[in-house]
């Protein structure tokens, strides 16, 4: 089994490591059949989480083992309103996106990426972060217990938001 051995800020050489926890995100539900890379890049509605990354304001956490090979990532991405995500609630709130290697869900690590990306949107005075999850995915109780809460109703899905500290 994979290691995480470091977690490190996310950088333009990180495009493809963005991209592949974008793919393991999409692919959650084992029960489901997997998207293909070029079904997750043919969809607008979702290759736009890490299309050019990074793109201005981006931010973002990479888990890597002892190759540097990357089992999970977290980021930051703001969407107008001409182009909006599934977790949009306005232009000014960045989506939190993460996806994790299967080989280490359930061991801490999509709790260590959350924690360094709220930590750094917290110290860059990001007053509010925003993310989409389905009803089923096991990830939802971890965003409740990050301070994520509903602020939208979308079915079979949910849009959260959760507010960063308040400046005097």
């Amino acid at each position: 089994m994979a290691t995480v051995l470091r977690y490190r800020e996310a950088g333009a050489v990180d495009a493809d490591i963005v991209f592949d926890m974008l793919m393991h995100a999409a692919n959650w539900d084992p029960s489901r059949e997997a998207l293909t890379r070029e079904q997750v890049a043919g969809d607008p509605k979702l290759s736009h989480y890490a299309a050019g990354w990074p793109r201005p304001g981006d931010l973002g956490f990479v888990a890597e083992d002892e190759n540097g090979v990357g089992l999970g990532a977290v980021w930051l991405r703001y969407f107008g309103d001409d182009d909006p995500s599934y977790g949009f609630v306005d232009a000014h709130t960045p989506e939190l996106s993460i996806g994790v290697d299967a080989a280490v869900r359930g061991l801490g690590v999509g709790t260590e990426l959350c924690r360094r990306l709220l930590n750094a949107a917290d110290a860059r005075g990001i007053p509010q972060v925003s993310l989409s999850v389905e009803r089923a995915n096991p990830a939802a109780a971890l965003y409740h217990r990050l301070g994520f809460r509903t602020v939208r109703d979308d079915g079979d899905a949910v849009t959260m938001a959760r507010q960063g500290p308040r400046t005097p």
